[in-house]
């Protein structure tokens, strides 16, 4: 199967038949975790974890909010009205207040920065956690990209003296996102989104997005500056070195597990999945090719695998009934990154073959530089698979003269514009794609497509998931 012209069968199959996750879950918009693809997800997460750590602190708030607290803030609940599941009872009882599941958890955690921040030298506070979250979605459905229980979101909240503060936070929180795809390889363009595209009660919206290979856009991290509009909301005040009472300014930003999606599908091919070493479950395979009585291949194999494991790798010997070819088969549709061959005639040369997943080449190594042999190899697949993937991606961006040209592109369009919502719309109907938003990187002096006043904004647009 085509992984590219047939981008959602193959990636409907892959998430089942790489036993990544199981969406049979009687419930529509929500799956199962298997344990492949749930290792998978916290290898991804501990990067990003260990990212976080360096400068926020680690919570866990409840997953119900109280009606009362979650309507406070009435720009923000537009923004979420029709995608929030209410509990309303509690066993055969009306509950007095119904209860939210958090969509997200500024209405959850606001309450409780009123409660611990007293004065300046309270901030700033800087927090994540890593829970489910819980949004109606009434379009169709899709595992890991469009869901109604997201279960891992990531979403970190700080809070700042001053507006300029805060923006500073943005700006590092910007180069964490940027740190973390880089990690894994994965391409992406930063856009500030348009005003009436920004999240709900935000100040302002920054959002990372990738191309999927259908050529579509997946969102895959958003950063917002929050101003002092849930301080204001909430009553976060601070008392400042003078003895004033102010509100303080707040960010908040947070990735899903959009971001396992980028890793299977820009990295992985028509035969299955590819993964980066650092995130494979499985990082090496070791496949004994046994010949009637002969044990020495499985003896070595043995030895190879109490070597790497040493090491740290995380290693496999597979030791099934299966032929060798359906064994090469399941794993590089599993996605490890690398296979050691062994057989009769690498048993009496003291040699293995290696097999990195991502080129299948086969090469001979000898067994007294194996380990060299597989710290190299993988540093290079982690090396190639980043740019493959960022070579296809800026291959999908481009700049356009008008919106014929905008229109025909599979991937990004980037255009001239004025910064205004009439044109930004115009583009958007014109064009049939979606505004991703302002390409804050790239300024130069050209006119907008749609009205020809002068600018140096860039818009992009795309099909979007």
């Amino acid at each position: 199967m085509n992984k590219d012209s047939e981008f959602s069968e193959w990636y409907t199959n892959i998430l089942f038949e790489a036993d990544l996750i199981d969406s049979r879950y009687p419930v529509k918009g929500m799956y199962v975790w298997r344990p492949y693809g749930f290792k998978l997800r916290n290898l991804i997460y501990g990067i990003l974890r260990k990212i976080m750590d360096e400068e926020h602190e680690e919570v866990l708030f409840p997953l119900l909010i109280p009606k009362n607290e979650f309507m406070k803030e009435a720009e923000h609940i537009r923004g979420f009205e029709n995608e929030v599941f209410w509990v309303t009872r509690g066993g055969s009882e009306e509950l007095d207040v119904p209860l939210a599941l958090r969509p997200t958890s500024e209405t959850a955690m606001y309450p409780m920065f009123k409660l611990w921040i007293r004065s300046h030298a309270d901030l700033p506070l800087k927090i994540y956690q890593i829970v489910n979250t819980f949004r109606y979605e009434t379009k169709h459905t899709r595992p890991l990209i469009r869901v109604r229980e997201i279960t891992s979101f990531k979403e970190a909240h700080t809070a700042h003296a001053t507006w300029e503060e805060a923006e500073e936070q943005v700006k590092r929180a910007i180069e964490m996102y940027k740190k973390f795809y880089d990690e894994l390889g994965i391409p992406y363009l930063v856009t500030k989104r348009p005003d009436w595209d920004k999240f709900p009660g935000a100040d302002y919206t920054v959002a990372f997005d990738t191309i999927m290979p259908n050529g579509k856009t997946l969102q895959i991290g958003t950063v917002h500056h929050l101003g002092d509009n849930f301080a204001r909301t909430f009553d976060i005040k601070y008392e400042d070195e003078n003895g004033e009472h102010r509100f303080v300014h707040q960010t908040c930003y947070g990735i899903s597990e959009r971001c396992v999606s980028a890793v299977i599908s820009i990295h992985g091919d028509s035969r299955g999945l590819i993964l980066p070493p650092k995130v494979a479950p499985i990082q090496i395979v070791i496949v004994p090719i046994l010949m009637s009585d002969d044990e020495r291949a499985m003896e070595v194999s043995r030895e190879i695998e109490r070597l790497l494991t040493s090491k740290d790798y995380r290693v496999l010997v597979d030791n099934g009934e299966e032929r060798p070819g359906a064994k090469f088969y399941k794993w590089e549709r599993k996605g490890v990154p690398l296979r050691i061959e062994i057989g009769p005639r690498d048993v009496s040369e003291r040699r293995v073959t290696l097999v990195p997943r991502d080129t299948l080449q086969k090469r001979g190594v000898a067994l007294d530089k194996l380990l060299e042999e597989v710290e190299q190899e993988m540093k290079e697949i982690e090396k190639r698979l980043s740019q493959r993937a960022w070579k296809k991606f800026r291959e999908r961006v481009r700049k356009c003269e008008d919106l014929k040209e905008a229109r025909e592109i599979v991937g990004v369009a980037l255009l001239p514009w004025c910064g205004e919502e009439d044109c930004g719309k115009k583009i958007e109907e014109e064009t049939a794609k979606d505004l991703l938003g302002e390409v804050v990187e790239l300024r130069e002096r050209s006119r907008c497509i749609i009205c020809g006043r002068e600018t140096e904004r860039t818009i992009a647009i795309a099909k979007s998931f």
